[in-house]
């Protein structure tokens, strides 16, 4: 199973220079890619970033964002996050060298415990995650 972490959606949904390679990746996975409840804030977030940073209009963030909400009823499997995670999430990012964010950390915890791979186009996490044990695929 893949977990695609939200740098991977971003990619795919938005008009980043990696769209094209990302979406045709995407395309070529089965079904049954999964993503977790994490994801869905920072995608919502991301986009709204974008929007106020003027990296997309309200259209596009628009379109993003329904596009999101299909492939959620459609594609992904949603994994939920428990206290174990969280906890496994601190103990990630406590080791201060490998330079995670509290949603990266998060994102690591959560493959972790399933036994997928993490697909992320974040170097610094993909560097993580293999530091760590954690199955990691870099993407682009």
């Amino acid at each position: 199973m893949l977990y695609l972490d939200t740098s991977v959606i971003m990619a795919a949904l938005t008009t980043e220079k990696t769209i094209d390679s990302i979406q045709g990746w995407l395309a070529a996975q089965d079904a049954g890619s999964s993503i977790s409840d994490w994801t869905n804030i920072e995608v919502s977030s991301a986009l709204s970033i974008k929007l106020r940073s003027k990296q997309l209009a309200l259209d596009q963030r628009a379109s993003a964002m329904a596009m999101f909400n299909m492939l959620l009823g459609s594609i992904f499997t949603i994994l939920p996050i428990r206290a174990p995670q969280f906890h496994t999430a601190a103990r990630y990012a406590n080791q201060h060298e490998l330079g995670l964010r509290a949603g990266d950390a998060l994102h690591l915890a959560v493959v972790a415990n399933t036994g997928a791979a993490l697909c992320t186009l974040d170097r610094v996490m993909a560097h993580a995650g293999k530091s760590l044990g954690v199955p990691t695929q870099l993407l682009g």
